[in-house]
């Protein structure tokens, strides 16, 4: 069991030490964009402090009035978080323009507006966070953070002890782009197919899929099973549940 403060409380609010935050982050915290988005959002005139139209890098006190499109934001939010096991077939998108299913539609009833922490690519299976905490969100993914995120990957035919150490050292999955050191190991094989768990610290784009194409090796199994030590603990396939504050809690200090 992890330890958790007594007066622990999944909710932000400007007071304190912090009186106040640029407005990307307070509007990350509001769960309406990532930092990134927030920025957009202030670059597109849509965002007021007290009636004035905002520009990066002002700063939110706790007595501002912050509005978006017109609407007023609360200084204090309640964060909701989800853990989800995302099957085969949906998209880890809000919305989707090609009117595919999104993971948005295994919500529970009565979820809050939360967004997905990260992608799993559209045949790949397993844990996805959801959230409209800004800043967990921004822990989880940005590259600096080293989280390790440990995959089950099944391919087809075998691998050599060589291109298991390639993997492990790196490769080049696009002009100029070189993976980070990761950690591979074997966990079954025979001729027709070998399942291999992989342990990332960074999320380029379908990077476990590109490393195993350098080595002519097809996968066609990819699920991702922790983030740190949280696995998908018993969740089924396509079911989604709160996180526990202690689990919470973890995952803020990862």
């Amino acid at each position: 069991m992890l330890f958790l403060p007594d007066l622990y409380m999944i909710e932000s609010t400007i007071s304190g030490a912090e009186r106040s935050m640029r407005i990307n982050k307070f509007l990350a915290e509001q769960g309406v964009a990532s930092r990134r988005g927030s920025d957009v959002l202030v670059s597109e005139g849509r965002v007021k402090i007290n009636g004035r139209v905002a520009v990066a890098g002002d700063h939110v006190e706790a007595d501002d009035v912050v509005e978006l499109d017109g609407k007023i934001l609360s200084h204090k939010v309640k964060y909701e978080y989800y853990i989800l096991n995302k099957p085969k077939g949906y998209v880890c998108t809000v919305s989707d323009d090609k009117e595919r299913k999104t993971v948005m539609d295994l919500l529970p009833e009565g979820a809050g507006r939360v967004y997905p922490v990260g992608r799993l690519d559209y045949e790949t299976e397993g844990l996805l966070i959801l959230t409209n905490d800004g800043n967990l969100a921004y822990r989880l993914t940005a590259p600096q953070s080293e989280i390790p995120k440990t995959y089950l990957v099944r391919i087809e035919g075998s691998i050599t002890p060589a291109e298991l150490n390639r993997l492990r050292a790196g490769v080049e999955i696009e002009p100029g782009v070189v993976t980070k050191k990761c950690k591979i190991n074997v966990i079954e094989t025979d001729k027709a197919f070998t399942k291999l768990h992989v342990i990332l610290t960074e999320g380029k784009n379908r990077e476990i899929r590109k490393m195993f194409e350098t080595i002519g090796k097809h996968i066609d199994f990819l699920k991702r099973i922790k983030i740190g030590e949280l696995t998908l603990s018993g969740l089924d396939r396509g079911k989604a549940r709160k996180l526990s504050p202690e689990e919470v809690y973890y995952l803020q200090n990862l």
